[in-house]
């Protein structure tokens, strides 16, 4: 690993950090509804108009041209202000920008980007399907070739924030007489499409960002292929490598945060005894110890993950390593939490950021979205350290 701070990389992050902390959003920002929409373009119209809008993106698409190691600094920064590390502009400036930067045409580059980077738009994911989750492989919403159009004909599920989305990056069949794996088609949808209709899910944490997405001979134009129809498996791949790589930097150092945090409510919340700080239980603190230490872990492999992308040019399966980790990590300080606050975690039961047991709840969720902890384990297997299927 070889992620070495310059003396003008020192220098960037003390710009971001004034320039977050002197431009970062006052108001809370909305649990539901079309307040998200508005809440989150917003803010990315701010970043845009600051210049700090795609710190790693090309200078041709409205980025700053910069390199890893910069990107890395922002996620720092924006986790360190507490910031969102996911938001309703994730899709679109983590998956399909990074994926249409590597494998759209120069026609489809010239629209979007431009457009996601200003925050002029939205996107979503339609890539899950009720029998298509963990085999994403075996996606069935079909497209018929009709002219210079697709037209398709099926449903996805869980998609975030489908029901404020302008476009789509969408996983279609359009051949289903090879292996499962060929014969898939990613394409741009528009999701103000006649025939695509969109119903939220209310989930156990009391959010409704997930939606079931409905396609009834909803017409998409060929030209919205990205890359070649059949072959999309190759593309949803560099897509998912995106998503795995630092895009969840920000939610790592809010991750550190949460444990110190909790350190301290230690302190002050009594222990399984019923007479100490929970801070003075042998078992507690050890919890704590160890959280602290994951939390570190997590990052050094973060950094290897940025040192490797650097050299290799794109992320590679290692970042299911980091992945995994993160995702089962949540779940461990959230049970943390829930045994040092007891029955006072309960008083918020509404979202994550209001109180404890809603991320507590939540945080079941991050071992599922974004390619379950199980087949992230078959990923790091087969692909990382060479095992058989």
């Amino acid at each position: 690993m070889n992620v070495d701070f310059s003396a003008e990389q020192c220098e960037f992050r003390d710009q971001v950090r004034t320039w977050l902390t002197e431009n970062k959003p006052t108001d809370p920002r909305p649990d539901h509804g079309p307040g998200i929409r508005d809440f989150d373009l917003g803010w990315q119209r701010t970043q845009s108009a600051g210049g700090w809008a795609g710190i790693s993106w090309p200078t041709e698409y409205g980025g700053r041209g910069l390199g890893l190691i910069e990107q890395l600094i922002w996620y720092e920064e924006y986790g360190r202000a507490g910031l969102p590390s996911v938001d309703a502009t994730f899709v679109g400036l983590n998956h399909a920008g990074p994926t249409l930067m590597a494998r759209a045409s120069e026609e489809q580059k010239s629209y979007h980007l431009p457009k996601i980077l200003n925050g002029d738009v939205l996107w979503c994911q339609g890539f899950s399907e009720p029998n298509a989750g963990s085999d994403l492989a075996a996606l069935s919403t079909r497209a018929e070739i009709d002219g210079d159009h697709l037209v398709v004909n099926g449903q996805k599920v869980w998609t975030s924030f489908a029901e404020q989305a302008d476009w789509q990056e969408l996983l279609v069949r359009t051949d289903r007489s090879g292996s499962k794996h060929h014969g898939i088609t990613w394409v741009i949808c528009d999701m103000h499409s006649p025939g695509l209709a969109v119903r939220p899910i209310e989930t156990i944490d009391g959010g409704a960002e997930f939606c079931e997405v409905f396609y009834d001979d909803v017409r998409i134009p060929i030209s919205n292929v990205v890359g070649e129809i059949d072959k999309g498996w190759s593309v949803a791949m560099s897509t998912l490598s995106f998503e795995r790589g630092t895009a969840f930097t920000a939610g790592q150092v809010r991750l550190a945060s949460i444990v110190e945090n909790l350190i301290e409510a230690a302190k002050v919340y009594t222990g399984p005894d019923g007479k100490r700080p929970a801070f003075h239980d042998d078992e507690i603190s050890r919890r704590l110890a160890e959280a602290r230490a994951a939390v570190s872990s997590l990052r050094a492999m973060t950094y290897v993950g940025i040192s490797r992308t650097a050299r290799a040019g794109s992320p590679g399966p290692e970042g299911s390593i980091v992945k995994l980790y993160y995702s089962e990590l949540q779940k461990v300080v959230a049970h943390l939490a829930m045994d040092i606050l007891g029955r006072d975690a309960l008083e918020f039961v509404s979202r994550w950021v209001g109180g404890w047991s809603g991320y507590y709840l939540f945080s079941y969720s991050q071992s599922i979205g974004g390619g379950t902890s199980e087949i992230q384990r078959n990923i790091i297997g087969e692909r990382v350290l060479g095992l058989p299927r």
